[in-house]
């Protein structure tokens, strides 16, 4: 079994994993350990992995950084990711290690922290305690129990109790080795009471090698706060990514949840949502532009646990060539949450004869006061839109590409961000005209 091999590198190597970290993760590695061993990785057995063996993604030989070498070099420099008119707070994530030199120096207000989650839980380790590896059900997934395991770093923003951010952060995620690299991450979201705070998560590859990448994202919403979370996958063929995010909402919260795949190797990502608090409202949102062999698989599993809660999924697909796509959504009403308001739509493009989709939405509703809808289409480019666009002197490609933009543009609407959502625009219609879709202000110095 490959989980033996990654068993005996942690039990091998515990002492260093747990030197070059904080007791803050330390303390969750042998309940993770456990968790591990019982479970495994998802099988196709289990009905929510039924296209992907997770097992297999694991059976290379990969390399792992347990000494956290760090990376050579200023990415600063190396690396330029700018958003035109949009200015952000700027920060790197390298393969899994943050990146602590050279990072901004910014004058938060008072009380906030962003940075490494190694360093935050040395300076702050009652508040990690309270939050980190809370929600993320390990017990559940033995994903997400074997980065509890390996995880020594990550990126983290805590945001006190009636404190507003105002410019968006943003983190850069790279992907760089000369060989097979295995990488784990950690990210830790914290907005208290009457908070508000905006992450904008890229994913880039530089080099041409194999990456497997585990990443557990947790958000934390306390009582009146706003959080936007956007994820930007930019990632090589050669990439294997398998996320978590969990998200648990108090009183009156807000959260925002989108994720752009543009470019992908192998990509899941689940999203778990707990409207825990009343008048809750939750936004999780994906957009997926895939061709060649790639595969996206999209799971999302929004819980009302309390009344007069909002929640809206939304899920595009445009799929070409021999793409394969895989979205499950449910949505689950508790008993005691009357007055709930839940919305799920899933739209798919097959543009290709060779192009998979599959997909299971679900509603499991156990209030009576509710109003709850699913929806579901697969089909391909609308002919008689085709014919008239062409009829009033358009080309075929040029018609194609307006429709495929028009189909995607409900999930770029969700973006609260104005000068994001016109670069993400952008970054769509090059994807869709074959281009390499990378910002194009992206520089990188091999």
């Amino acid at each position: 079994m490959v989980e033996n091999q990654y068993i005996d590198i942690f039990n091998q190597y515990r002492s260093k994993i747990d030197s070059k970290s904080a007791a803050g993760m330390n303390n969750l590695r042998e309940k993770a350990l456990e968790a591990f061993k019982k479970q495994g990785f998802p099988t196709k057995k289990l009905e929510d992995y039924l296209y992907l063996d997770v097992s297999a993604e694991f059976m290379p030989d990969f390399g792992l950084n347990l000494n956290r070498v760090p990376f050579q070099g200023n990415p600063y420099i190396a690396f330029r990711c700018e958003i035109p008119n949009m200015t952000t707070n700027l920060y790197f994530v390298l393969n899994d290690l943050f990146h602590e030199q050279h990072k901004p120096q910014v004058n938060y207000p008072k009380g906030v922290f962003v940075g490494s989650l190694t360093q935050f839980a040395e300076q702050q380790p009652e508040i990690c305690n309270k939050y980190y590896g809370q929600i993320a059900d390990l017990d559940n997934n033995g994903i997400i129990a074997f980065n509890t395991m390996f995880a020594q770093d990550g990126f983290v923003i805590y945001v006190p109790k009636g404190v507003v951010v105002e410019e968006p952060i943003q983190l850069i995620n790279i992907l760089k080795s000369e060989f097979n690299y295995l990488v784990n991450r950690r990210v830790l979201i914290i907005a208290e009471d009457d908070a508000q705070v905006k992450l904008l998560v890229c994913d880039h590859t530089v080099d041409e090698s194999q990456f497997l990448v585990t990443q557990v994202t947790e958000i934390y919403a306390g009582k009146n706060a706003i959080v936007d979370y956007y994820d930007l996958e930019e990632n090589s063929d050669k990439v294997t990514r398998l996320t978590n995010t969990f998200v648990l909402q108090e009183q009156t919260s807000n959260v925002l949840v989108n994720n752009i795949t543009l470019n992908t190797g192998v990509s899941r990502n689940n999203y778990n949502v707990k409207l825990n608090g009343e008048h809750a409202e939750a936004y999780v949102c994906g957009m997926v532009i895939a061709d060649r062999k790639q595969y996206v698989d999209n799971f999302a599993f929004l819980d009302h646990a309390k009344p007069h809660c909002t929640s809206t999924q939304l899920f595009k697909y445009v799929l070409q060539d021999e793409a394969k796509g895989v979205f499950c959504g449910r949505i689950l009403v508790e008993k005691d949450a009357q007055k709930t308001m839940a919305y799920q739509s899933n739209n798919n493009l097959c543009i290709s004869p060779d192009a998979r989709m599959y997909a299971k939405p679900q509603l499991e509703i156990y209030a009576d006061d509710v109003k709850c809808s699913h929806g579901l289409t697969t089909g391909q480019l609308d002919e008689e839109a085709l014919f008239y666009l062409r009829s009033r002197g358009i080309g075929y490609d040029a018609a194609k590409l307006m429709l495929m933009q028009a189909f995607t543009a409900g999930v770029l609407e969700h973006v609260r961000i104005p000068r994001l959502r016109e670069r993400l625009q952008d970054l769509v219609e090059k994807r869709f005209r074959g281009e390499d879709a990378r910002c194009g202000n992206c520089m990188v110095c091999k």
